[in-house]
């Protein structure tokens, strides 16, 4: 299964979890489409459907990421 690389999953979670607080105080039409474009991807580049399932796997992609990342040699 390809995946996302990490630097792109940590901007759209960034990004959805911005815009959702930004939603909340202003629920312009503009806000919410810039919600639902963020959104859109997040899901596509996780194969989800729903915004928080696209946000629960991003965070677990990236944790694992996280975890397999190889340490820097001196």
């Amino acid at each position: 299964m390809l995946r996302a690389h990490p630097s792109l999953l940590r901007e759209l979670v960034e990004r959805c979890e911005t815009l959702r607080r930004h939603a909340t105080s202003d629920d312009s039409a503009q806000t919410r489409h810039q919600l639902e474009d963020a959104a859109y991807t997040l899901c596509v580049v996780t194969g989800t459907h729903q915004l928080d399932t696209a946000l629960s796997v991003a965070r677990r992609q990236l944790a694992d990421a996280m975890r397999h990342e190889q340490p820097l040699r001196q």
